[in-house]
């Protein structure tokens, strides 16, 4: 085809337009270089990306129980924090098919779980950009001594999957920035055979079926760790209300386990309203639960909004991952060594819990924890504060954990702890913390210096004495 001398004088035009545009943007951005390839978490060192801050996920999954395969496309909008020439994405073993970068194909290459995408352009300090990633493949679980040597991440089941992250294995199924320091809020799309629910966090914005499939978006609207993102399949029965203080509930159950003797429906309405008079408001839009047939997975998991519940289920688990949606979900870890601040809390969770039923204060709960375990225990030699990567979910981060708070409870009084947890909770809320700050809060609220508390309790390999 051939052009008009106006045409050409317009494609000179567009052509010297798009020179001086491509100049101006690289002239916007001197200096650039590729962002780094994890945060550097002790743990976890590779994991995360530097150059830039997660904003939103947009999640496609559509899934084949069957075969087991995955398509994915996910958009993630992000903003530079430098001057970036490229930068790196956390995908585990699944194959990348496109990526585009504003909407333009972009260069990518691999490097084991790290995906490096190169734009044409550069990007500038402080500006939004979006990378679009098309992928699939068969997502595989984790495995290792880590998670009570169980499997985790996307796990198969018998009509389904169950998935559940922690700590590393939501870049098992969807390319992240995978590091709890770097929080997004989320829509998540799942796309199943019919018959099938898919069940995710937040709210559901719409579901329908439609030439054999069902589809289902959920929007997490608030900040979320990676980790703490789900798309359960299966086939579920749904039950949804508000719980008596007005939050929004859903709570899907596998119709094929027993109905046994606990009414997760009922408890986590209750225990939602309760841990928000005493941890502070419930900080996100719905509460609820995921209960599926599950029995490999030796754990549940706070999943934000709805944690989810391998067949093993009972009130005191129920208790404890809901204390998790304030601590660890709301006020989560800035490195995974600070975990206790997750576990320590949900445990303690579990006393102040029994307490507020009548069966066992927390005072007698430290005792007898104490009275059970004998000075030589290896109990006593995890360092709670820094318990290493894969002994991160030791009994003692549990356990040693509720003890140093009920020991911190004993030692500044019930007024200023039950004030400490609320302001810890809304000083962080949405953001990330470490235990320097929480002793830091502490200190300020008793009026009181506490170093040496927490180094017995926290930082040593021994047997604290009992304060009397």
């Amino acid at each position: 085809m051939a052009l008009s001398r106006s045409a050409r004088r317009t494609s000179r035009w567009l052509a010297l337009a798009t020179a001086v545009a491509s100049a101006a943007s690289i002239a916007a951005a001197p200096g650039a270089s590729p962002g780094a390839p994890g945060v550097g978490d002790p743990y976890f060192p590779r994991l995360g990306n530097g150059g830039f801050d997660a904003l939103h996920y947009d999640l496609g999954v559509s899934y084949q129980p069957g075969s087991g395969r995955l398509d994915g496309r996910t958009t993630l909008t992000a903003r530079a924090t430098k001057n970036l020439s490229a930068f790196d994405l956390d995908l585990q073993k699944l194959t990348v098919d496109s990526v585009r970068v504003n909407g333009r194909r972009a260069h990518f290459g691999r490097s084991g779980d790290e995906i490096a995408v190169r734009p044409d352009f550069p990007l500038r300090r402080g500006t939004k950009f979006t990378v679009t990633v098309a992928y699939h493949g068969v997502p595989k679980p984790l495995s290792g001594p880590i998670v009570f040597g169980s499997d985790y991440g996307w796990m198969k089941t018998k009509d389904g999957v169950f998935v559940a992250c922690e700590p590393n294995a939501a870049s098992t199924w969807f390319p992240s920035s995978d590091h709890p320091g770097d929080k997004a809020t989320y829509d998540i799309r799942i796309d199943a055979p019919k018959g099938l629910t898919g069940v995710s966090n937040g709210r559901l914005v719409g579901s329908r079926e439609a030439h054999g499939r069902s589809y289902a978006h959920w929007r997490e609207s608030r900040p979320m760790a990676t980790y703490l993102a789900t798309a359960t399949i299966g086939k579920f029965d749904v039950r949804t209300g508000t719980t008596p203080g007005g939050t929004p509930i859903y709570v899907a159950t596998d119709p094929t386990l027993p109905t046994g003797k606990v009414d997760v429906y009922g408890i986590t309405a209750e225990a939602t309203d309760y841990w928000s008079k005493v941890f502070g408001p419930y900080p996100f839009e719905v509460t609820g639960a995921i209960v599926d047939d599950m029995p490999q997975a030796g754990f549940s998991l706070e999943v934000q909004s709805k944690p989810v519940y391998s067949a093993v289920r009972s009130e005191s688990t129920i208790v404890h991952e809901l204390a998790h949606q304030w601590f660890g979900d709301s006020v989560s870890v800035k490195q995974w060594k600070n975990i206790w601040l997750n576990e320590g809390f949900a445990t303690y969770a579990q006393w102040l819990w029994s307490e507020h039923r009548g069966t066992r204060s927390a005072h007698d709960a430290l005792r007898e924890e104490y009275a059970d375990t004998p000075a030589g225990d290896g109990f006593w030699k995890v360092r709670v504060a820094d318990p290493q990567r894969d002994t991160m979910f030791a009994g003692a981060v549990y356990t040693r954990g509720a003890m140093t708070l009920q020991v911190l409870r004993e030692r500044i009084g019930d007024t200023a702890f039950f004030k400490l947890l609320p302001a810890w909770t809304a000083r962080h809320r949405y953001g990330n913390a470490d235990t320097s700050e929480f002793i830091a809060l502490a200190e300020k609220i008793s009026g009181q210096q506490l170093d040496d508390l927490f180094d017995a309790w926290l930082n040593t390999d021994s047997r604290p004495p009992l304060p009397k």
